[in-house]
């Protein structure tokens, strides 16, 4: 795709310069992640003023086109994932049923002692340890939620399970514990040094954080869940039904 505007044109300089940077996204290299060319290249190539060109960047940024990040560049914005509520399902089935393949970045598992918050949920003691896993998540191109959950014991976990597949179906094939009920707290906060390191944004930058409690058939708790999702990656929608 040729890079250029007509400087005879009586359509003003910015307006040519946004509608050639809509066509120059729609390339399957920049769909794909590819980063624009810096402002003052693209300014240079255009024979435009760098004010120009950031109007038109600004534009398509504000209909959420485009990303801009600090000390990285510009890029095309991928499509925000979104979570509804009243959808049973792991995380990985959530979003392979909405066309999303899921990748593991990061996997770990350690056996640690609960705090009180943890211990309380589960009703144990502080000093007995229980598992941990941490995941960071995300599409084939970024990541973009980082989840922790700690596990009750009486699950029988060994840390030899598969945690590639989906976790509530894991659970339920391999220690015939279904998980029945979750009750979630959504809440906004800001990353700290870790979660922004983890989700590759600024420290300081808006996050999702959603902490959600499992439980199984008998309504005895089974998990302790924590998730730090990309602001400009991610939805979470609530569905509620009023019964008459």
């Amino acid at each position: 795709m040729k890079i250029e505007i007509d400087h005879q044109s009586a359509v003003p300089l910015h307006i040519q310069v946004e509608n050639l940077l809509r066509e120059l996204i729609k390339q399957p290299e920049y769909q794909a992640g590819k980063l624009l060319p810096n402002e003052l290249e693209l300014a240079k190539k255009l024979a435009v003023s760098r004010t120009t060109l950031r109007q038109a960047i600004n534009k398509l940024v504000y209909e959420e086109l485009l990303v801009r990040k600090k000390r990285l560049g510009t890029k095309v914005a991928q499509p925000k994932m979104s979570s509804k509520s009243m959808n049973w399902l792991s995380f990985t089935q959530e979003m392979l049923a909405r066309g999303i393949t899921i990748k593991n970045y990061e996997l770990h598992i350690s056996w640690v002692y609960p705090d009180e918050q943890i211990a309380a949920f589960f009703d144990i003691r502080t000093d007995r340890k229980i598992m941990k896993l941490e995941r960071l998540r995300g599409n084939t191109q970024e990541p973009f939620v980082y989840f922790i959950s700690y596990f009750h014991p009486r699950i029988g976990l060994t840390g030899d399970e598969d945690f590639k597949k989906p976790l509530y179906e894991m659970l339920e094939q391999e220690h015939y514990f279904v998980a029945t009920l979750s009750k979630e707290e959504i809440s906004s906060r800001t990353a700290d040094k870790m979660i922004a390191s983890k989700l590759e944004i600024d420290l300081g930058s808006a996050i999702l954080f959603r902490k959600r409690f499992v439980y199984d058939q008998a309504e005895r708790p089974m998990e302790y869940n924590l998730g730090y999702y990309k602001a400009e990656s991610f939805v979470y929608t609530v569905e509620s039904r009023r019964t008459p």
